[in-house]
């Protein structure tokens, strides 16, 4: 194979890869929209819609190899992140590097540095153009002095041939780099594991709460904020109907709740909503890691909802839809263990948490959620919607999770 190889030669390559999009399509067929000797950017143009990867690769003994897993690429991506213009801090020299395991839509690199920092490089592998909300909203956040994200050091744009766009160039992030924490857990596997002992939550879930309500206080002083005019709580209302109705005609069991979901809904368009912001925007107790002394909790991943267009991602949202998707994986935490393989009934520790988490976000926002109750039940039951139909997909005996949420949250507000 040459050094340089062909978009025939890195078809095949692509098509083994974790992160290639269209699994079972019969292969990609390829065109290089851009390339250089740090990276290449190659369209995939399949029936099944066109994607554009970040794909670069090293030649070794003439065999294609991943450029992330080559610690010469990496050198160079990390001083092309400290020299560009959305660079907090330096990485400085990188001294060794591991690519993560496991990872579906991205490549992450875990960088040993000569100052003896460890610090962890997204690759993002499927491109768009515009901002990337993970790695804006965190660079806001860390900008600010935040502690409850990883600390960024910096990231890195491209920009890419468009036809489609005005000017014919589109521009979009590459790479972030950010704060390595080494010895954490997640919070759902501490969550899991203290429901299954039977030890109280309570005090975690308070601190929880509080944490979420400083990223939502941090988020709105240092990014845009938006009333929450009678317009934009339609377009959040018509997405919520839009996706009841969808999950009536593929899972039955909504349609005896649905007039119920729909008063619930009708109450929220009338409600006092708060204002408007950027949030987490796919919250759940995976996104957050519990880091062993003061610092608590961190969040993680703030891309937003994936199956929302990436522009919609990064516009202000209602903050209640982090709070709801908290409440729903509290939820989620009785329901995995109520279908163990040696049952334990923690729904009493699931309230209980929930009520704590609730406590600790009124107490950091210093205001009372009652105000905004329909809302939130609102944006919660169009999460239970949402899982209702996932479930009937992927996992039909789980399905009575959400499905319990549902009638419960429908009958709760109509008292």
């Amino acid at each position: 194979m040459r050094d340089a190889p062909t978009d025939h030669d890195l078809a095949p390559w692509i098509a083994a890869q974790r992160w290639y999009a269209a699994k079972g399509s019969g292969g990609p067929t390829l065109r290089t929209l851009s390339t250089d000797d740090d990276t290449r950017l190659v369209l995939d143009e399949t029936a099944t819609g066109a994607v554009l990867y970040q794909a670069p690769v090293v030649v070794r003994d003439g065999t294609l190899t991943d450029a992330p897993a080559d610690l010469g690429w990496v050198r160079g991506l990390a001083a092309r992140i400290d020299a560009g213009p959305e660079s907090l801090r330096p990485i400085g020299t990188v001294t060794a590097a591991r690519v993560l395991s496991g990872e579906q839509s991205n490549t992450s690199v875990i960088c040993d540095t000569e100052s003896g920092a460890q610090v962890i490089v997204k690759v993002f592998r499927v491109l768009h153009h515009g901002d990337n909300p993970d790695v804006t909203t965190q660079l806001a956040l860390s900008a600010a002095g935040s502690t409850r994200v990883p600390a960024v050091y910096g990231a890195l744009r491209g920009t890419w041939p468009d036809p489609g766009r005005p000017d014919g160039t589109a521009t979009g992030h590459l790479a972030v780099a950010q704060e390595f924490l080494a010895g954490t857990r997640d919070a759902w596997r501490v969550a899991l594991d203290d429901a299954r002992a039977g030890t109280p939550f309570a005090a975690d879930a308070t601190r929880l709460g509080t944490a979420l309500a400083e990223v939502h206080r941090t988020l709105a002083a240092v990014m845009p904020t938006t009333p929450a005019t009678e317009e934009l709580r339609r377009d959040a209302l018509t997405t919520m109907h839009a996706r009841l109705a969808a999950a009536e005609r593929e899972a039955p069991a909504v349609a005896e709740h649905a007039d119920a979901i729909r008063a619930v809904y009708a109450r929220a368009a009338g409600a006092s909503w708060p204002d408007l912001q950027r949030v987490h925007g796919d919250l759940h107790l995976g996104q957050v890691l519990a880091v062993p002394g003061e610092r608590g909790w961190v969040f993680l991943d703030f891309e937003g909802e994936p199956l929302r267009p990436l522009a919609e991602r990064s516009v202000p949202d209602v903050p209640l839809r982090d709070v709801a998707g908290m409440l729903r994986s509290f939820d989620y935490v009785a329901g995995a263990l109520a279908h163990d393989a040696d049952p334990v009934d923690t729904g009493g520790w699931a309230v209980e948490a929930r009520a704590a988490f609730l406590a600790g976000y009124e107490r950091g926002i210093g205001g009372d959620l009652g105000a905004h109750r329909e809302v939130l039940d609102a944006f919660e039951l169009d999460k239970a919607v949402y899982e209702v139909v996932y479930e009937t997909r992927n996992r039909p005996d789980w399905v009575g999770i959400p499905l319990a949420a549902v009638a419960r949250l429908a009958a709760r507000s109509a008292g």
